[in-house]
Parts: structure tokens; sequence; C-alpha cells
């Protein structure tokens, strides 16, 4: 399956929680203008509302993440969300 390399370096937000190696959640990504869900598989489990980045693409509507903490939050200011 081809891989979606747009998506990797993404933030997005958890919509379905993951449950680490017992299965995958679904994400909501901003990306290429518009918003997209994606099967998403951590390491950890992660819950709903749980901001994430795309570290991998596993074809064409799957990629691994981890959660994900912005560091300009802590200067006043955050990063877009959109890729």
């Amino acid at each position: 399956m081809p891989q979606d390399e747009a998506v990797i370096g993404c933030t997005g937000k958890v919509l379905i929680g993951t449950r680490g190696s017992a299965g995958p959640g679904e994400i909501l990504v901003r990306v290429r203008g518009g918003s997209e869900t994606f099967l998403a598989w951590s390491e950890d489990p992660l819950p709903p509302g749980a901001t994430v980045l795309v570290i991998e693409s596993r074809g064409s509507r799957a990629v691994g993440v981890i959660e994900w903490a912005d560091p300009l939050d802590a200067l006043g200011g955050g990063a877009a969300d959109a890729c």
C-alpha cells in the first residue's frame, strides 16, 4: 500500500482512543487544506482528545503517532494546526 508522506510531521486530535498494541484508534489531522481522518497506532494507549504527532505512514489511511505537547505553548503561542 502506498505511504502518505504528506501527513508525517502533522499534529492531530484523537477521536477514538488508541489501545497501544491491542489496536488502533482514529485521529483527525488538518492536512492538504482540509481535515482528514486516519487509523492511528501508538505504543501506549492514548485517550480521546489527546494531541498527537504523526511519526510514520503505515499506508494510505493508517499512521503511527506519539502523544504531543507543543513546545511553543510554554512561550504563550502555539504552532498552527495545519500541515
